[in-house]
């Protein structure tokens, strides 16, 4: 246990060294967002970040332009532990989910973590330490693909911390989603002289949402259904042939959100049956699954949490939908929620993009995300039991 005490102590003294170099990444990605796929300058930077000192980097990596894969190892055969780092940011709004402090925090730990490890290699001789960047949380979800090609079979542990405000919440559930793009396809004529002729593909569409906001009456209490139009014709004294929207369907369990989305598809049926239009649908996005619980993971979570005097909510937080929930499927996972600024502030707006912009909160943010998330990759590593008993609940939540 000293030794466990000892790494936890230099862990702390290692992201303290780094963490000037780490917040000036943090506040330059804030000021020059990048889109999900189009992560070019930032990924470069994160990657050189890593390279430079000693890791072995893959960039680009996985088929993807704007990803990359990072190792430090010692010895063989021992636990496989992994950083997700997300950078994407978000249209009009830049970096208002903090991404940019995401990816920072990932590198950071991972880091002080490996360096710590290895001044330790006569007790703990056997580890694997992985940094992997994930592009396009915000849109296709990197993470995804990633776990269908088995990224994260061989990974015993995987985890992050994102950016919020308010708490820092530790056990974190998120909805699965489904994303739908619906075409209404009608016939055009003009609008004042011969509206009899037309048959209205934006009545279709409109439709569809006042059926979809009558069917949010009978779902349960934390589903989620939400969309915009993204065409609606180009004139108004034109009769619009065709009209768009993307929705985004949510819940908590996957199976249960198919139930909803056959529901959804069928309000389309009858919109498209009222109006006599046609409409079809495609998945304009990756779906994205749950998180799996993990009671394990979260308990020791609050422990260190305890331990850095970190303030947290115990109660399990319903957060959006994220990528990482593929991967929880793969491997026990992580996702800690965490606390960048005492008072809430919602996320996705302008207010939370200038606090992730804020030296002032970005330096106390990554300092207690990457302590945090290192010591939770070192007591998957150095204790046995632990691990095993992630394992244990992973199996168990899979089962459920």
């Amino acid at each position: 246990m000293g030794c466990l005490e000892n790494l936890k102590e230099r862990i702390d003294n290692n992201v303290s060294e780094e963490l000037g170099g780490f917040v000036e990444m943090a506040l330059e990605i804030a000021r020059n967002p990048e889109l999900g796929g189009e992560e070019f300058k930032t990924s470069a930077m994160l990657a050189k970040a890593l390279s430079s000192r000693g890791w072995k980097v893959e960039f680009p990596a996985m088929d993807l332009p704007t990803a990359f894969s990072a190792v430090r190892k010692s010895g063989s055969g021992g636990p496989v532990v992994a950083f997700m780092a997300e950078y994407d940011a978000l249209p009009e709004v830049g970096h208002a989910c903090g991404h940019n402090a995401n990816g920072v925090m990932s590198l950071l730990a991972g880091i002080a973590l490996a360096d710590a490890l290895e001044g330790a290699k006569e007790k703990i001789p056997d580890w694997e330490i992985r940094v992997i960047g994930t592009p396009a949380e915000e849109t296709n979800g990197a993470k995804v693909g990633m776990s269908e090609k088995g990224v994260f079979d061989d990974v015993d542990f995987a985890m992050m911390a994102h950016a919020s405000s308010g708490l820092t919440k530790p056990v974190y559930r998120s909805l699965a989603l489904v994303p739908l793009e619906f075409s209404f396809k009608g016939r055009s004529s003009h609008a004042a002289s011969a509206p009899w002729e037309g048959l209205n593909a934006l009545n279709g569409l409109q439709l569809l949402f006042h059926s979809l906001d009558m069917l949010r009456q009978h779902v349960r209490p934390e589903t989620r259904i939400h969309g915009v139009i993204t065409r609606g014709g180009e004139a108004a004294n034109v009769v619009p042939d065709f009209a768009q929207g993307r929705f985004y369907l949510r819940s908590p369990s996957r199976t249960y959100l198919e139930t909803i989305v056959e529901k959804a598809l069928d309000c389309a049926r009858g919109a498209a049956l009222a109006t006599g239009t046609e409409v079809s649908w495609r998945h304009y996005e990756t779906s994205f699954r749950e998180i799996l619980p993990n009671v394990e993971v979260e308990s020791q979570m609050m422990k260190t949490l305890d331990e850095l005097n970190i303030p947290y909510s115990p109660t399990p937080h319903w957060g959006g939908s994220t990528d990482a929930g593929d991967v929880s499927w793969r491997c026990p996972t992580m996702h800690l929620s965490l606390s960048f600024i005492d008072k809430e502030v919602a996320a996705h707006t302008r207010d939370f993009a200038a606090v992730m912009g804020d030296r002032r909160f970005v330096e106390g943010g990554v300092s207690n995300g990457a302590r945090a998330v290192a010591r939770m990759g070192l007591l998957a590593i150095a204790d046995p039991s632990i691990l095993k008993k992630m394992k244990e609940d992973w199996d168990a939540a899979k089962k459920a």
